[in-house]
């Protein structure tokens, strides 16, 4: 698999937080029932994690697992080890229904890093992001658009669909102009 480009070729805002685009990102959408005969062999057979409670990601080293819904998980890890890993799914869970897609190209990812981060996704999203806990996600929106946020070290990571990198790139980077702080 060729490494493809990224979105917005690596862009970074500077405001009273950092915004910078950190892709391209390996994903896989992983649908199974979580009862699935050989889920959590897959999972951690292709991202090196358990599987994650509801709402939560568990992140190992350049790898995570996230929940996005009661039958649905995100595999994130590096673009070049996605092919490996969708071959690791499928002998895991060879006989269980499952649907394992490479969906990498369809996303965006960003950072949004700093002792404010929180104020800046706070003006897209009804999300309390002053509480949202280390390894918690959340399936939301940003503005108008489909967005999933989880707050790792100093910042959170944010991902979207590709197709609306532009415009969620232009709105944190925005909402991190100096003198829009909250408060």
């Amino acid at each position: 698999m060729s490494e493809p480009k990224s979105a917005l070729g690596g862009a970074v805002s500077e405001g009273f937080v950092t915004i910078r685009e950190i892709g391209p990102v390996g994903m896989i959408t992983l649908r199974a029932k979580p009862d699935a005969a050989g889920l959590a062999k897959a999972v951690k057979a292709a991202a090196g994690t358990g599987l994650p409670e509801v709402r939560r990601i568990v992140t190992e080293g350049d790898r995570a697992c996230g929940w996005m819904s009661p039958d649905e998980y995100l595999l994130v890890l590096p673009y070049a080890a996605v092919g490996g890993a969708l071959e690791a799914v499928g002998k895991a869970m060879a006989g269980s229904h499952h649907l394992a897609v490479d969906v990498s190209d369809a996303r965006a990812v960003f950072r949004v890093e700093g002792a404010k981060a929180e104020q800046v996704l706070a003006k897209l999203s009804p999300v309390d992001f002053g509480a949202l806990a280390t390894g918690e996600l959340r399936r939301t929106r940003a503005a108008q658009v489909a967005a999933a946020f989880w707050k790792d070290g100093d910042g959170f990571t944010v991902v979207c669909f590709r197709s609306v990198a532009r415009y969620v790139f232009d709105l944190l980077a925005t909402g991190a102009k100096p003198g829009s702080e909250l408060g």
